[in-house]
């Protein structure tokens, strides 16, 4: 189906185009027009839906294959591709946005309820969901990522600002923000976490390689790293400590500071191959010497 000027039930506006109803093909939806368009119910193609301006429903939008605007797309509902989803500028749904490709926005990328997809996520400033935030490959923002509840990345996780999820952040590969990295749950990478602020987890942070943060690291429960583990300032656990390689710090470090049960003495270890750190307040130290080789992770 191709929308052109000349189309049924077209308004002008002046500053966009407007159709009151449903649009609705079982195949490919192209809107041809020199301004953005608005619908004033849902978009649904068994194809793809294209423009070349921006794209606007009061309903949900959905296609069996991609949406792509030159600008930004927007739904009073959902948006749901079967391929990807691209726009020039953001994309915006009030409940969930949902790809089986990637979800691309050259600024922002803005959910109700959760944001997903089977391939990557990238957004040139902020990515935001009131729920959660997935993706098969990585993620990745301009700016800061939030979600109101988990960040789950088959690859990386990168942020130019702060990485922020009100339950746990987890990506298979790292995690780095160049602000802080805040989870209330738990934060895993399996190679690195890097931020160039603070990195703080309600229970635990673990790492497969290093753990590294500007300004201070903090754990409910344990930090393990399988390499280093560096903070400028301080580091504390509500448990245990562990690295198999270099622990430094700039001031102090605090483990096993569990205040809502009795914890053992092995939990209030501070384990690492070698101690570069500040201050040791509470725990007990367990230098095991460095492994004969390895590189930075």
């Amino acid at each position: 189906m191709k929308i052109d000027k000349n189309f049924k039930g077209l308004v002008d506006e002046g500053w966009r185009y407007k159709i009151e109803g449903n649009i609705e093909s079982t195949e490919d939806i192209e809107f041809d027009l020199d301004k953005g368009i608005f619908i004033t119910g849902s978009i649904k193609a068994g194809g793809w839906i294209k423009a070349g301006d921006s794209i606007k429903a009061g309903g949900w939008i959905k296609a069996g294959g991609s949406i792509e605007a030159g600008s930004w797309i927007e739904a009073g509902d959902s948006i749901t591709a079967g391929d990807s989803i691209t726009a020039g500028y953001s994309i915006k749904a009030d409940s969930w946005i949902k790809a089986g490709g990637w979800i691309k926005a050259d600024s922002w990328i803005k959910a109700g309820g959760s944001i997903e997809a089977g391939e990557s996520i990238k957004a040139g400033d902020s990515i935001e969901a009131s729920y959660s935030i997935e993706a098969g490959g990585w993620i990745k923002a301009g700016g800061s990522i939030e979600a109101g509840s988990w960040i789950e990345a088959g690859d990386s996780i990168t942020a130019g600002g702060s990485i922020e999820a009100d339950s746990w952040i987890k990506a298979d590969s790292w995690i780095k923000a160049g602000d802080s990295i805040e989870a209330s749950y738990s934060i895993k990478a399996g190679s690195w976490i890097e931020a160039g602020y603070s990195i703080e987890a309600g229970d635990s942070i673990k790492a497969g390689g290093s753990i590294e943060a500007d300004s201070w690291i903090k754990a409910g429960d344990s930090i393990e790293a399988g390499y280093s583990i560096e903070a400028g300032y301080s580091i504390t656990a509500g448990l245990y400590i562990s690295c198999k390689r270099v622990l430094k710090f700039g001031l102090k470090v605090f483990a096993g500071i569990c205040t809502w049960r009795e914890i053992s003495e092995e939990e209030k270890t501070i384990t690492c191959g070698k101690f570069e750190g500040g201050v040791i307040e509470c725990g007990i130290l367990k230098e095991r010497g460095l492994p004969a080789t390895g590189k930075k992770q």
